[in-house]
């Protein structure tokens, strides 16, 4: 079945992405097109929608790496003037903006916060594919658009990590799991312990070691070897970070790119990344298109343009506005606006949350269902002895 996945999908992908690309449509639309097509709200089911999400992570990874290669650790401190308010700002405002909307729909408070922050942050693949067609990545804008978007990953992963512990706040069934000492701050502390701990030991460690592994390797003469060394650099940060340090992929391959950016060999390590980067991001659009089920707009219209408003409002209006407000140009903050005006990979994450808040809600009623019962079954008892 991954092997009937991966064919369906650069095949299908690359028919419709050339089809729309002749309209003058970014090809990337016909990616998501092949998703729908094959996946599973149709009747022709044909790819596995698990395995195209695995893969597609391996897109992020690469593509995230590739970033990471174009920036010093410099570039980035000197955009933190507006990254980084502009970033929480705006991610405070549109998830309050989601929750609003989910309110007004009659939605329970706890999930009215998933579906909020569902819709707070911008697909990091869309953001970089977009900056890449026009030229932006080397650009004193491409380095803020990336900035915003690193603040809000590391925010992202701090909201997922506390998830449970605000929706028990405000009364919603949450899955069991372990106490953490110190509640809600003590949470946060270690969330930001364990990032910080990343960060630094990719800035102590890493930024020696892996130049030095890499030249090690490049002296050796195979081209084979480099590659196979650049891919096991990118995908064995990123899944150790998520595995050891529970920071998301994105964020550990971006590291990994940036500790490798000040050495000689990060042209030649984007360029061995590239073919793959492009082939597996195909795959990520893929992925995306899958988990679009088309009937939805039929049957509820009027909730997909509120929730596209909503989308826009927050997450390219507000930015806009947030960077005019910190004294950035107009022009320039109006693009980077359009850019951000699309939703991403936290939109899967809190389908999770909310299966698991949907599972626990269930496991609820039935437990008080099962203790109604007994008590009935006990009136009755004291009935009958009575």
């Amino acid at each position: 079945m991954l092997l009937a996945t991966i064919a369906g999908a650069f095949a299908v992908a690359f028919l419709l992405g050339y089809a729309v690309s002749r309209i003058g449509l970014p090809p990337l639309v016909g990616y998501l097109l092949a998703g729908i097509v094959l996946g599973p709200h149709v009747p022709w089911v044909y790819g596995d929608v698990h395995a195209a999400a695995e893969l597609a992570e391996v897109g992020v990874i690469l593509l995230m790496f590739g970033v990471g290669l174009h920036f010093s650790p410099g570039d980035l401190m000197r955009v933190r003037r507006i990254a980084l308010p502009g970033a929480l700002l705006q991610l405070t405002i549109a998830t309050l903006l989601g929750m609003g909307l989910a309110l007004v729909w009659g939605w329970t408070l706890p999930a009215a916060i998933i579906f909020g922050l569902a819709l707070s942050v911008a697909s990091t693949v869309v953001v970089m594919k977009v900056m890449e067609a026009r030229g932006m990545m080397d650009s004193a804008d491409g380095r803020i658009v990336v900035g915003w978007m690193i603040v809000g990953d590391v925010a992202v992963v701090l909201a997922l990590v506390l998830l449970p512990s605000i929706l028990a706040a405000v009364g919603g069934p949450v899955p069991t799991g372990p106490a953490v000492p110190g509640g809600l701050a003590g949470m946060i502390a270690i969330t930001l312990l364990k990032v910080g701990a990343f960060v630094g030991l990719m800035a102590v460690v890493g930024r020696r070691l892996v130049p030095w592994l890499l030249t090690r390797v490049a002296r050796s003469g195979s081209r084979e070897l480099f590659t196979l060394a650049v891919l096991a650099v990118a995908m064995g940060i990123a899944v150790g970070a998520a595995q050891l340090f529970g920071v998301s992929f994105a964020l550990g391959a971006f590291l990994a790119g940036v500790v490798i950016s000040e050495s000689d060999l990060s042209y030649r390590a984007g360029a061995d990344a590239l073919p793959l980067q492009d082939a597996f991001a195909v795959i990520f659009f893929v992925s995306v298109g899958m988990l679009i089920d088309p009937g939805i707009f039929l049957r509820d219209p009027l909730r997909v343009a509120e929730t596209v408003g909503v989308i826009l409002l927050g997450n390219s209006v507000a930015p806009t506005v947030l960077m005019v407000l910190l004294r950035h140009p107009l022009g320039p903050s109006l693009r980077m606006g359009a850019i951000l005006g699309q939703v991403g990979g936290i939109l899967v994450h809190s389908r999770g949350a909310w299966r698991e808040y949907r599972g626990a809600h269930r496991r609820r009623a039935r437990a008080g269902a099962r203790g109604g019962a007994v008590h009935d079954r006990a009136q009755s008892a004291d009935a009958r002895r009575g």
